[in-house]
């Protein structure tokens, strides 16, 4: 299976990345006009990443975005309006305006799980909605997103460790975006990739250049099948640069102009589009297209936006807890008798490996040789510890300390 784009997926990665930042550009405006009542979190240089990788997946798939992947959003099928209501606390909003920033998803009909603001906690959630799909026999893989900062957090690593040990169909995009707030990389951790933080669970990674959308596609599809095919779940890295502050409210003053300057040169959009028109596969009137088409779209979605309006005073009290407003029933995709006994049942025998096999039981049996025992360990009496002045009594009636015999792996 080619992992290469087509002349259309190309368009399409054009299209979404260039709506990505136009989204975004609108909401900044709405921002200084004082619209938008919660944070804006600007992904601006990124849009590469939050793209390709959302473009990898197939409409079964799962994700779970976070609040800087609104090009995931869009690839998904989220139009910009629910982008702007949401934004904008209003009623005609997915939460019906009960919160400012990018807290919504949709279960139903897009698959898209809503952010957590705790960093890492959407690892560990994905992994088991990848589980829980695999248990109903959904071929499905799930897919969410972690800066360089949250890769740090304990959930990250739990998260992962807990998905490579059930080998979920599950892929985690790392956006090494060089600074956690104000905190940069280097300062965070001791290594050049981040990506070889999954050496330490067994599982295998990937490092891709974050602004060079097609690099960040293709690696994401054979990543995605990969994990669609029983491989386990995979980390892939991509290495680009925040481009603004944390938020609106950070001018991000702590970022050297040489870093900056050399990453504004690698701009993805402008790095995509150079490269459809060298090789052919977009014109200057097919780009007017492009972004006419933008245009009208953002045009009609903001009018629609401002024009909403707020939600009732009576809402803040209602949708607290569910109460029965929705069904919550397996979706099965298999005969359920394959998970059920008898067809479910196997042998309950756990071979020992490791420790208790070869050199390791050597190793291991060395430490304690009972009392009177010969280097083998044939004989009687209390546990002694091998230390390295000699034999010393662990329990029973203290003996004289007597030379350990030498020991070595495989005698």
């Amino acid at each position: 299976m080619s992992m290469q784009p087509t002349r259309q997926q190309h368009h399409d990665l054009y299209y979404y990345m260039k709506l990505n930042r136009a989204v975004e550009d609108t909401m900044v405006k709405l921002f200084r006009q004082n619209k938008i009542v919660g944070g804006l979190y600007s992904s601006l240089g990124q849009e590469a990443i939050s793209v390709g990788t959302a473009y990898a997946l197939e409409r079964r798939d799962w994700m779970a975005p976070m609040i800087r992947n609104i090009g995931a959003l869009l690839v998904k099928g989220v139009p910009p309006r629910d982008i702007f209501t949401q934004h904008m606390a209003k009623y005609t909003s997915p939460t019906r305006g009960k919160d400012g920033t990018s807290h919504f998803g949709d279960l139903e009909n897009l698959h898209i799980v809503s952010p957590i603001s705790m960093l890492g906690d959407l690892i560990p959630v994905m992994a088991g909605v990848a589980i829980g799909a695999r248990y109903l026999g959904q071929k499905i893989v799930t897919m969410t997103w972690i800066g360089d900062g949250g890769s740090s957090t304990g959930v990250f690593h739990e998260g992962l460790n807990f998905a490579a040990v059930q080998k979920a169909p599950f892929v985690l995009i790392l956006e090494n975006n060089q600074w956690a707030y104000s905190t940069p990389v280097l300062r965070q951790a001791p290594i050049e990739n981040l990506a070889d933080r999954a050496k330490a669970y067994g599982i295998d990674s990937y490092v891709v250049d974050g602004n060079d959308v097609v690099a960040v596609y293709a690696t994401a599809k054979e990543a995605v099948e990969r994990a669609r095919a029983g491989k386990g779940p995979i980390l892939i890295e991509a290495k680009t640069m925040r481009m603004l502050g944390h938020a609106q409210h950070d001018p991000a003053e702590y970022v050297p102009k040489e870093m900056r300057a050399f990453w504004e040169s690698r701009d993805p959009i402008t790095l995509h589009e150079e490269l459809l028109f060298s090789e052919k596969l977009l014109d200057a009137k097919g780009k007017q297209e492009i972004e006419a088409k933008i245009e009208a779209l953002l045009e009609k979605d903001r009018e629609l936006a401002e024009n909403s309006p707020l939600p009732p005073p009576e809402l803040a009290a209602e949708g607290v807890y569910c109460e029965g407003c929705h069904k919550i029933e397996p979706k099965w995709e298999r005969p359920v008798a394959e998970v059920m006994p008898p067809k479910a049942s196997t042998k309950p025998a756990w071979p020992a490996t490791g420790y208790a096999t070869g050199h390791g039981a050597a190793r291991v049996a060395a430490q304690f040789i009972p009392a009177g025992a010969d280097a083998s360990g044939n004989g009687a009496g209390p546990l002694v510890r091998a230390t390295s002045k000699g034999v010393a009594l662990s329990r029973g009636k203290k003996k004289p300390i007597k030379p350990a015999a030498s020991r070595r792996p495989g005698r």
